[in-house]
């Protein structure tokens, strides 16, 4: 018999250690940078702050992920807007709800 458990636990996602300064410096690349930058370093600084409190990376490993994602999506994004799609038949779900009560 093993003391080795039954499932293998997730492996929390860990960015390389230069991931944040690089992540800024695509932010400040980029055409955005005047919203994005200020964004990221606010969430960042408040991760950190977490951080601090709960001796845990989670927080920053989470920005940074997010971030990322953020930045991969940005093209797809742009090239949707830019298609000049029709959005006459959006939905709003806030004034939908609002309707009901």
């Amino acid at each position: 018999m093993s003391a080795q458990p039954d499932h293998a636990p997730l492996t929390p996602y860990a960015p390389a250690p230069g991931a944040p300064a690089e992540l800024l410096d695509q932010l400040r690349a980029d055409q955005r940078a005047a919203q994005w930058v200020p964004a990221f370093e606010q969430e960042w600084a408040t991760a950190l702050e977490e951080s601090r409190r709960t001796f845990s990376l989670a927080g920053l490993y989470e920005v940074v992920q997010e971030w990322q994602g953020l930045i991969a999506s940005a093209p797809a994004v742009d090239a949707f807007v830019a298609s000049g799609y029709d959005d006459s038949d959006f939905i709003d779900m806030a004034e939908l709800r609002g309707r009901r009560r």
